[in-house]
């Protein structure tokens, strides 16, 4: 289908999102109910969300992550105290008995931010398989694949070493697209900061980029306000010119979705994304707390998905529904190929600017 660009000096915007869950660990042993037990609720990502949260805050180390099963619509929640199985399944959820817990999964991830912290890597919790997964890219080779392997063994079973055929990198080259000296990339959320209009895009775009036109070679319509590459990847940009700037996101097919809100990224997730460079594409939130090291640094605390983005995608929005969810920074692969794509949570931009969605 062909898609319609959104007017000229008209930015929009793209974000979602959902209530967070924690994450960690696939099953090792069922716990499945038995027959006149309780059996696990039908609940949306956003009750799937909550509920989590308040599992997590009660039971406290006796979990060891959750994550929402999209095909039956069950929150999972991983246990490490049998004890508690009775009390999971009485709240809505299905529990399963797991053998890493929380603790022992962010000392893993400690350990490799310490001794494994290579370009070209990534790692985050996934609560399907209770282990730290590490992503090592097509550029880690020889000495430095030996050691990123040597960590991973002594850790045993709490960590997994998997290969990508492409290469971790930032998507800077380019919602709708926005032009600098030097690159393109995409809005993120339109945003308000005390009254007045602002941008979110993506931290590594306003390191290298100051000032923002809506076309290339256009007129100025925003400078930078705030940049935080690496560590973070999230910058602000304030509208400098009278520009049209609703809270939606362009669907590149002559409509948008309307953003009311941000939240927090549930692992089993259905998100989508909206980006300059190929415009819209869906895929499933796999990881939360990701670490990303690229080539220009380290990013911490990100969004991991399947769904594609490619350079010039950097900035734009992963949301779902009315939810604004994340920003685009990087990842391997393509629309092609596919790969992982990491987006940087929208809620910790907004918190570390004093901005909010509108």
């Amino acid at each position: 289908m062909k898609h319609r660009r959104i007017p000229k000096r008209r930015v929009a915007i793209a974000g979602a999102g959902i209530a967070a869950l924690v994450a960690t660990g696939i099953t090792l042993q069922s716990a499945n109910a038995a027959p006149g037990e309780p059996q696990p609720e039908t609940l949306s990502v956003g009750a799937a969300g909550k509920l989590a949260q308040n599992l997590t805050s009660s039971l406290k180390s006796d979990t060891a992550g959750s994550y929402y099963d999209a095909k039956t619509k069950k929150l999972v929640v991983n246990v490490v105290n049998k004890a508690v199985v009775d009390q999971v399944r009485e709240a809505g959820a299905e529990a399963k008995l797991v053998k890493n817990t929380l603790a022992e999964l962010s000392t893993a991830r400690q350990t490799l931010k310490e001794k494994a912290t290579i370009p070209g890597t990534s790692w985050s919790v996934d609560p399907r398989s209770n282990k730290v997964v590490v992503t090592a890219d097509s550029t880690v080779k020889g000495a430095r694949m030996a050691t990123l392997n040597k960590v991973a063994d002594a850790l045993g079973g709490k960590v997994e070493v998997k290969r990508s055929a492409g290469k971790f990198s930032t998507f800077i080259a380019g919602g709708d697209a926005i032009w600098g000296d030097g690159g393109r990339c995409s809005l993120g959320f339109n945003v308000v900061k005390g009254g007045e209009p602002y941008f979110l895009t993506a931290g590594h775009c306003t390191e290298a980029i100051s000032s923002w036109s809506d076309s290339q070679g256009g007129e100025e319509i925003g400078t930078n306000e705030g940049s935080d590459f690496p560590g973070n990847d999230y910058g602000l940009v304030k509208y400098t010119k009278d520009t049209d700037h609703p809270s939606a996101v362009d669907l590149y097919n002559g409509s948008t979705q309307e953003i009311s809100k941000a939240g927090d990224a549930t692992v089993g997730q259905t998100v989508t994304r909206s980006g300059s460079t190929t415009q819209v594409h869906d895929g499933e939130v796999t990881g939360l707390n990701a670490t990303v090291n690229y080539q220009e640094g380290t990013v911490e605390g990100l969004i991991q998905t399947t769904v594609c983005a490619e350079p010039g995608d950097s900035g734009g929005a992963l949301f779902a529904g009315d939810t604004a969810l994340g920003l685009t920074s990087g990842g391997s692969g393509d629309c092609s190929s596919g790969g992982e794509t990491f987006f940087q949570p929208v809620p910790e931009a907004l918190d570390a600017f004093g901005a909010e969605i509108g």
